[in-house]
């Protein structure tokens, strides 16, 4: 049986249509993915919970995939230090083929199904951390023999795949199967299906570090200052949760450096 993700996209003769009727029907079939999310959203939320209690005792969370899938995680992963201040190695994205494969795709990488857990090892892996596989198709030798391992090792496990009743899927005790069905283009699944990960993964970490206190209110009180925008929102952020003027706001942001340090030590 082919899997639905690799079936004939409902649309033909593409390189006959014009610009227009080409975009029409992407967004037509991009718009179906958020109801292919909506209804694994009892997974979804089943995998937040066990991640969240796994991270409150110290544990970490990993992504292991191939090419899109793998560079989704990587791409979550990174943006989890500056958005809500947590140590680097809180969130960690593996890409099969190393980080070289972020940018150039490195062949058959995927079909290693021993090097996604020595690629693991290299980060000290315990029983305290979650290991979720990321893979469209569900059949990723990379992402099943991760699983595998860490199932044997005693590690939760997830993933997030894009076809029903996956082999990758069969390895993780907390699946997440999001089925968006036949890509616009025959089996390009960095198209709905990436799309659909990218989702996943915004709701995943996102609510994980809601549970474990790294926002307030709906603000990210813990992000990095690293650029002007971040410096100019941090102030609006102070100013409206203390009432002070900008210049003090300001102040407060250098000396403490962080929303959450400022506003705790004004407060004091």
């Amino acid at each position: 049986m082919i899997n639905t993700t690799e079936q004939d996209s409902h649309y033909t003769h593409l390189e006959q249509l014009p610009v227009a009727e080409l975009l029409q029907h992407i967004n037509e079939e991009d718009r179906t993915v958020p109801e292919a999310v909506a209804k694994a959203m009892p997974q979804i939320e089943k995998l937040v919970q066990a991640v969240t209690e796994k991270m409150k005792t110290g544990g970490r969370l990993f992504y292991i995939g191939a090419g899109t899938s793998g560079r989704l995680g990587v791409v979550d992963a990174s943006e989890c230090p500056p958005t809500f201040g947590v140590p680097f190695d809180w969130v960690v994205g593996i890409i099969a083929g190393g980080d070289g494969a972020i940018r150039k795709a490195v062949e058959f990488a995927e079909d290693d199904d021993q090097q996604a857990w020595k690629d693991l090892q290299e980060f000290d892996i315990t029983a305290n951390d979650v290991v979720v596989g990321i893979a469209a198709s569900g059949r990723t030798p990379y992402v099943i023999g991760g699983l595998r391992k860490a199932n044997e090792e005693g590690l939760t496990t997830g993933c997030i795949v894009c076809n029903a009743g996956s082999p990758v899927a069969a390895e993780a005790r907390y699946p997440v199967e999001v089925v968006t069905g036949p890509e616009f283009v025959t089996g390009s699944t960095r198209m709905k299906a990436g799309t659909a990960q990218k989702l996943v993964l915004n709701m995943l970490t996102t609510a994980v570090m809601i549970q474990l206190g790294r926002v307030k209110g709906n603000k990210m009180v813990d992000m990095q200052l690293t650029n002007h925008k971040l410096v100019d929102r941090a102030n609006r952020m102070v100013m409206q949760e203390i009432g002070v003027d900008e210049q003090t706001a300001a102040q407060l942001l250098n000396e403490h450096g962080s929303v959450r340090k400022a506003v705790d030590a004004y407060k004091k």
